[in-house]
């Protein structure tokens, strides 16, 4: 669950606005350290997870911290491969707020300027 959840909120950093974001994928936070996220801790891991997925080189963390509610995490693309003709990265999510930690990765893929997520059977099956 915790997986889904995070691969739906790096999705949704591509797809929308902060704000929009934060308003489609809250329902989806629960039992994830970005369940205790303010509106602002979810801005700033918005913004960063997009920059990891458009700008950053792979291996190169993208870092975020909130200084008012110490909140913090990274967003790393841990590789940049290829499946079935799609630019495709594998991604890195840590965060952590109130005491609670996250790690996890997931692949995603760009399709139509959309990242969307590469499911673990559907890798297995790219040969």
């Amino acid at each position: 669950m915790i997986r889904i959840v995070i691969a739906a909120l790096v999705v949704a950093a591509t797809l929308a606005s902060p704000q929009a974001a934060a308003q489609a994928w809250i329902g989806l936070l629960k039992n994830t350290p970005a369940e205790r996220f303010q509106e602002d801790d979810l801005q700033m891991f918005l913004e960063h997870a997009r920059k990891a997925l458009n700008e950053a080189p792979d291996n190169q963390p993208v870092s975020w911290e909130n200084p008012k509610t110490r909140a913090r995490g990274d967003v790393t693309v841990m590789r940049s491969f290829e499946y079935k003709g799609l630019p495709c990265k594998e991604l890195r999510v840590r965060n952590e707020a109130q005491g609670r930690k996250g790690d996890n990765t997931f692949n995603l893929c760009n399709a139509d300027g959309k990242w969307r997520l590469l499911s673990s059977s559907q890798l297995k099956s790219k040969k």
